[in-house]
């Protein structure tokens, strides 16, 4: 979602957007086995976070013009969501990953996304960043490699 979006929405908002516009359009769907379902979800997910980066972007509503939120605020807004005696520790480790990963380049981003929340083969990711396969499979290694080093930065 990026700093941005996760100002303004949820991501539980957008992910029940984007299930609730996949059930009103399951009859456009044609299987393609589960790798294309999982495609078919992660592009309909993907459209529904543009669009709303779209939203936001958009004339007076733009993000870019208003001040950032503040560790401070962050931590205020995923306090809301859980209870504090048992999710502390996963509020700070969601915050701390979603800092690290949003230090990556856009292509690290990408291809953790494709591969390990998507859960897309090598081949399909290959495909969709229009690269070789074994360079989608290097690219995933170092990307990896970069979040772990850049979570490594960041206090536990």
């Amino acid at each position: 979602m990026g700093p941005q979006l996760r100002q303004k929405e949820s991501a539980a908002d957008l992910v029940q957007s984007a299930c609730r516009e996949i059930l009103e359009h399951r009859d456009k769907y044609q299987f393609g086995g589960e790798a294309g379902f999982r495609r078919w979800l992660f592009t309909t997910a993907l459209r529904k976070v543009r669009d709303r980066v779209d939203y936001y972007r958009a004339g007076k509503r733009n993000v870019d013009r208003e001040a950032s939120i503040t560790d401070g605020e962050l931590a205020n807004v995923y306090a809301d969501c859980a209870t504090p005696s048992r999710d502390l520790d996963m509020r700070e480790r969601i915050a701390r990953f979603e800092s690290a990963f949003d230090e990556l380049e856009a292509d690290h981003r990408e291809v953790i996304t494709l591969a390990r929340i998507v859960g897309l083969p090598h081949r399909e990711i290959a495909v969709a960043m229009n690269r070789s396969e074994a360079a989608s499979k290097q690219l995933l290694y170092r990307a990896l490699a970069e979040l772990a080093l850049t979570l490594g930065r960041h206090p536990n």
